[in-house]
């Protein structure tokens, strides 16, 4: 669980008679889509995880305010569960007329942008309305599906149960396309490895304002839910997306220039007709690339990003016979940042050191925030005695740096060289056992591999 160190402005306080509605109401019963990652999900052990289940879990602290979680086992069965009175909140939902019937609806905890999903072979779509008896797979009882029935009564919608399948079904031709959550569609695609599809348009005024449904009778819960919702920044939710919305590496990736040409080829066709549409798809697509390649945080590559060059940086190495050194960092006792200062603090050093890193080590070399307080640079043409003293010149640059929080800061190093028959893993492997031996042996130091026997 992430933490926040924040609170309600004195306009936002609560008055006396809110504080007694507190005290008498909690906990607050609470419906939510079990199956809908990362935005959230009931898990294994029946707790309310993901990305709302952050947000709202930062207001309730900010308000005083418990929640109970009333458990289901499909988005349709909470809907039935609200409609009945069983729970008094519904988290993340959009507001539609449908559900006005029965809710009212704070401001948004979090906006998101619904993008069409394609195969990549699908031309751009620049208009809906004339995609006449197109299927476009859906989960049911969404409010996407409720908006397109009305707004797009040409098309032919598939109710599916989940993100998943609706984005397998457009994967394996059972279905044209889908329109999804930019974030929910970015984290799914990388997770069941689907590159075959790719974003081809987004739909005028169909972004997800993602909101708290609150049964009508309860306007003083809806006002209060508000309050906590204001104190919200754009950092706080960022943080929290960038929580949940991971990646794991891969090391072989196999290049496909086959949507580039397509989009430049794209793009000569329709710049007169469809200006405006190419430069937002091209931010669209742009978003999702940064989701999946860049560290939020520091603005660093992360470990997929790294991943799609890194196996050919240690292929060319062996081949021809170059040398290629990689160092592994790590900050000394982070875990007392985050303890003694907060984790906004230790947010703070992690971007501070990433600054640090990029100004000390050369413009060729590769910087990748690998994880945690864990970063990775790959030294391109560099022997592993080279690397070794580059690492010692990073150590001093940190021992000297004024960090935000006023103490000093110091790091390990690990580093090891390509040698015949390496992969990315058994590289990292042995950095990583450098790494461990900096730490074991009194931190603030940098540590070679072992000699090859």
């Amino acid at each position: 669980m992430l933490c926040f160190a924040a609170s309600l402005s004195a306009a936002q306080q609560l008055s006396e008679s809110e504080t007694v509605y507190l005290a008498s109401q909690n906990p607050v019963s609470l419906c939510v889509d079990p199956d809908w990652w990362p935005f959230e999900t009931i898990n294994t052990s029946g707790q309310h995880v993901g990305i709302s289940a952050d947000l709202l879990d930062l207001v309730a602290k900010r308000l005083g305010m418990q929640f109970k979680l009333h458990q289901t086992r499909t988005w349709e069965e909470s809907l039935v569960a609200s409609q009945a009175g069983n729970c008094r909140l519904m988290s993340f939902l959009n507001r539609t007329p449908e559900r006005e019937r029965w809710l009212i609806f704070t401001e948004p905890l979090l906006s998101d942008p619904n993008v069409l999903i394609t195969r990549e072979e699908h031309p751009f779509i620049a208009n809906l309305s004339t995609l006449s008896g197109k299927t476009m797979a859906l989960p049911r009882g969404t409010a996407m599906m409720e908006r397109l029935r009305v707004d797009y009564p040409h098309l032919i919608l598939v109710g599916t149960e989940s993100e998943a399948e609706a984005l397998k079904m457009v994967s394996e031709r059972k279905a044209d396309m889908t329109l999804r959550s930019l974030i929910v569609a970015a984290h799914t695609i990388k997770q069941h490895g689907w590159f075959n599809l790719k974003i081809s348009g987004q739909i005028p005024g169909y972004d997800n304002q993602l909101r708290v449904g609150v049964l009508q009778s309860e306007t003083v819960l809806r006002d209060l839910l508000d309050k906590g919702i204001a104190t919200l920044t754009a950092e706080d939710r960022s943080r929290v997306v960038d929580h949940h919305v991971s990646i794991n590496v891969v090391t072989q990736v196999d290049t496909d220039y086959t949507l580039v040409l397509w989009l430049l080829a794209l793009l000569a066709a329709v710049a007169l007709t469809s200006l405006v549409w190419m430069r937002r798809l091209h931010q669209l697509n742009a978003q999702l690339r940064t989701q999946s390649q860049t560290d939020l945080l520091t603005g660093l590559l992360n470990r997929h990003g790294l991943a799609r060059s890194f196996a050919l940086d240690v292929e060319r190495a062996q081949r021809y016979l170059r040398p290629l050194s990689v160092l592994m960092l790590d900050i000394d006792h982070f875990k007392r940042i985050n303890d003694g200062q907060g984790h906004l603090m230790g947010d703070k050093v992690l971007v501070e050191l990433a600054r640090v890193i990029q100004a000390t080590v050369r413009q060729v070399d590769t910087v990748c925030r690998w994880g945690g307080e864990e970063f990775v640079v790959v030294c391109h043409e560099t022997t592993g005695e080279q690397a070794a003293q580059q690492a010692e010149r990073l150590l001093q640059c940190v021992r000297q740096h004024a960090f935000a929080h006023g103490q000093p800061v110091t790091i390990s190093a690990g580093v090891a060289t390509v040698r015949s028959g390496d992969s990315v893993e058994t590289l990292l492997a042995r950095a990583d056992g450098a790494l461990y031996q900096a730490k074991t042996t009194g931190r603030d130091r940098v540590c070679d591999e072992p000699p090859q026997s």
